[in-house]
């Protein structure tokens, strides 16, 4: 097991004056994760609306809950999951309400490969923007929030074998949208 980062010792610490009822604490926790929450919603729903109202969200369960949560290093995973959840609410509802929408993006095409670092950057989140909303979302808490496959395997509520094999997947997907292959 690798040691504790000051970080995580301080966020641990912050969860149980939290669950004291340290107010001052509470505005503390949100100040360090609330951007980390933002940018997953916004990845997941591609909506700086929606990831505001959906982080909102997140925070009243997490104060809801908070006391029941035993373990404070299961903290990041724990918080993530709801977060997760409250996406794929908000995902639903965006079906049931919007087919059409859907389908058109799905058929968007990227007609070039680019050639500047911008040009590249902006084709590499065309083709992530084509992934599946699941798929952006393991995307994003495997590569930009640095999460771990059991930690991941926590936070969606699938085994281990799944997100290994759902990661692979999508990863060989996003190459196939940007025309890499593994000889490149």
């Amino acid at each position: 097991m690798m040691p504790k980062s000051p970080d995580q010792i301080y966020d641990e610490l912050l969860v149980l004056n939290c669950q004291q009822g340290n107010r001052d604490a509470f505005s503390e926790l949100v100040e360090r994760w609330q951007k980390r929450l933002w940018h997953y919603a916004l990845q997941v729903t591609r909506s700086e609306s929606a990831a505001w109202d959906i982080v909102q969200e997140t925070w009243v369960a997490i104060i809801k809950e908070l006391s029941k949560l035993k373990d404070v290093t299961l903290f990041p995973p724990w918080t993530f999951r709801i977060l997760n959840n409250k996406c794929a609410d908000w995902l639903r509802q965006q079906q049931i309400q919007s087919r059409v929408d859907n389908q058109h993006r799905n058929h968007t095409h990227i007609d070039a490969r680019p050639t500047s670092n911008d040009e590249q950057s902006e084709f590499l989140q065309a083709a992530i923007a084509r992934l599946s909303a699941n798929q952006r979302a393991l995307l994003t808490l495997r590569y930009q929030q640095g999460f771990d496959i059991s930690e991941i395997a926590e936070i969606l509520g699938i085994p281990e074998g799944t997100v290994k094999s759902r990661l692979h997947r999508t990863v060989t997907e996003l190459r196939q949208l940007i025309g890499v292959t593994h000889n490149e």
